[in-house]
């Protein structure tokens, strides 16, 4: 399907270069370079996730057992300060 593209001379000779220099046309250029950028403005952004995923898992969080016997700690805990308030 022809189509009809205005190029600046830079680009113009640019094109004419690329072309010399690999042996293609300059059609196959033109056609390379398109879908170069179709392929990468298409390209999936990175999630936040990717960014950090490294690091997930990597930190110990203190112990195994974090959430085993809490309500018996935080009883130990109330029980202490009603005691240090009974003391002031």
């Amino acid at each position: 399907m022809p189509t009809s593209v205005r190029l600046d001379p830079e680009i113009k000779a640019l094109i004419q270069r690329l072309a010399k220099q690999s042996g293609l046309t300059k059609s196959e250029i033109i056609r390379a370079a398109l879908l170069s950028f179709a392929e990468r403005s298409q390209a999936k952004a990175p999630r936040p996730y990717d960014a950090v995923k490294h690091l997930i898992g990597s930190a110990d969080s203190g112990g195994l057992a974090l959430s085993e016997k809490t309500g018996d700690q935080f009883r130990t805990l109330l029980a202490g300060r009603k005691r240090a308030r009974r003391i002031d």
